[in-house]
């Protein structure tokens, strides 16, 4: 296993047995995303059983919750196991608290096991492997609500289909509208939009209307929302036992040792998306960690999913906030690793598919929100994104946009990621600082690119998703890996079709070891 596939997508067992792929990498101008792979080998009915448990409030599970939650935000045992149809993101199952503690102190292993390395690396983290996951459910139900509200009312004022940050609401008849369904009082209504919160514009946005559930605020336990379908007010906040306030509080807490550390170490952060009904509240949970930590640079990066259809909402919200509160915004892009598992989801408990409805839908989503981040970059030097893509096309047109806007790679603001064992003639030439045969406008001509004269004369920040830990214990996401997709099995022949031009072309000329500057 370690000289066949176990060595080709996984670096090595433990901290110390990785350093010398970390290393030799490094020579190459590549740099790691460290992610300690072990999963527990769970059959699915395991998985199942645990994922019910995990995902279900004391609440429902006494019958006083159940039909007063969405759907989308309720746990279905027949998604139960979250593996299902997905190949390469690893899947954490809650046990108990002990064992979130456990997977805490894996991840600090981790910061410290980067920071020997480099001073600029980078871990990867789930929030499902640091609490309960039942928080995540009920708080992303909370949010979900809370935006829907929103555009109803931007509805009523005429002004329905905008783009998040193109709608804005005034606030007088924004409270006329509330105090009529009977929300809260006029009195409370007007406490709520004050010149703290909303300045001095008469209209609301979504970020403001975002802060009103704020944790800072003493709103959030008294808010009520009118339910779509029935037109009933319905509590916006679920009740929460004694012990689930603690677990969640667990999980903030684990959250914040971990960013700590990082912060000593002088690692980054990166904030691993997951499935759209914990989303929002993982997108929420991180942008408030970017708040605290990301002050005079981006130490904790989000990860936007662009397959989804809110993609481009979710990015440009994420960068006008940071404006706003003068925070370093920090991205990763990607475009999604559950697609055919939230498709069959939607369509089997019956709401929305989030997901654009063609591969195609999703680059041009990936390009849309990629340029719009660029642009933020040319006017902000504290801000960085990372494409993590393997598609050449999206390589492309980054080059070609860093060029157009005159981002250079040595200001280390656009990092390019891809995972360990893939996508090679990819990562290596752009990490380097040019192969010696490069003449600038032929340097990509050896994979047939021929467009960037710059992609060959600067080293650009490249990073390797780089998995490891024991053998057997990352064999459930070796397992994943050997049934990659058609499109991914594509890639890997292209790149035998490329390692064969490349070793003609070394022993033509008789350069045949390759050794970094």
């Amino acid at each position: 296993m370690k000289m066949t596939f176990y060595g080709h997508f996984v670096a090595g067992e433990d901290q110390e047995s990785i350093q010398p792929l970390l290393r030799h990498n490094r020579a190459f101008g590549v740099g790691a995303i460290l992610d300690y792979g072990v999963e527990e080998d769970l059959s699915p009915e395991e998985a199942e059983h645990k994922e019910m448990e995990s995902c279900t409030s004391a609440a429902e599970r006494d019958g006083s919750g159940t039909n007063k939650r969405d759907k989308q935000y309720q746990a279905h045992r027949a998604f139960g196991d979250r593996r299902s149809g997905v190949i390469s993101a690893r899947t954490y199952f809650y046990a108990n608290e002990a064992k979130c503690d456990s997977h805490m102190e894996t991840f600090l292993r981790c910061i410290e096991a980067s920071g020997r390395v480099s001073d600029d690396g980078f871990i990867a983290i789930k929030l499902t492997a640091l609490g309960r996951p039942q928080f995540l459910l009920q708080f992303s139900e909370v949010l979900t609500k809370w935006r829907r509200f929103f555009h109803q009312m931007a509805a009523e004022q005429g002004k329905a289909g905008l783009a998040a940050m193109d709608t804005k609401l005034e606030v007088a008849a924004l409270q006329e509208s509330v105090a009529k369904m009977g929300i809260a009082s006029k009195a409370e209504i007007e406490d709520w939009f004050t010149a703290e919160t909303l300045g001095v514009s008469g209209t609301v946005d979504l970020l403001d209307w975002g802060s009103l559930i704020d944790s800072r605020t003493k709103l959030s336990k008294h808010l009520v929302v009118p339910n779509a379908q029935t037109g009933q007010l319905e509590p916006l906040l679920s009740r929460f036992t004694e012990e689930e306030e603690l677990q969640m509080t667990r999980m903030l807490q684990r959250m914040d040792v971990l960013a700590k550390k990082a912060t000593e170490v002088g690692v980054r952060l990166m904030v691993d998306a997951e499935q759209t009904y914990f989303q929002p509240a993982i997108s929420r949970l991180t942008l408030e960690m970017q708040r605290k930590f990301n002050v005079e640079k981006p130490l904790i990066f989000n990860t936007y999913q662009c397959y989804l259809k809110d993609a481009y909402d979710n990015v440009t919200l994420g960068v006008e906030l940071a404006r706003r509160e003068c925070w370093c915004f920090g991205a990763k892009l990607v475009r999604g690793a559950y697609l055919a598992q939230e498709r069959a989801r939607a369509a089997e408990i019956g709401y929305e598919d989030p997901i654009n409805p063609t591969y195609e839908a999703t680059n041009a989503m990936y390009h849309r929100c990629l340029d719009y981040v660029l642009e933020e970059l040319k006017h902000n030097t504290k801000a960085k994104v990372m494409v993590a893509s393997h598609n050449e096309d999206t390589v492309r047109f980054t080059l070609r946009r860093m060029e157009e806007l005159c981002l250079h790679p040595a200001d280390h603001q656009v990092y390019f990621g891809q995972l360990l064992g893939m996508c090679d003639q990819i990562s290596f030439p752009l990490g380097e600082w040019g192969p010696p045969w490069c003449d600038g406008v032929r340097c990509w001509a050896w994979i047939s690119w021929h467009i960037c004269p710059l992609a060959g004369q600067a080293g650009y920040p490249v990073y390797k998703y780089v998995p490891y830990g024991p053998v057997m214990e990352v064999l459930p996401y070796l397992s994943r890996r050997a049934l990659e997709n058609s499109s991914l099995m594509k890639g890997a022949r292209r790149e035998r079709q490329l390692l064969w031009l490349e070793l003609l072309r070394r022993l033509r000329t008789g350069n045949l070891f390759r050794r970094p500057a």
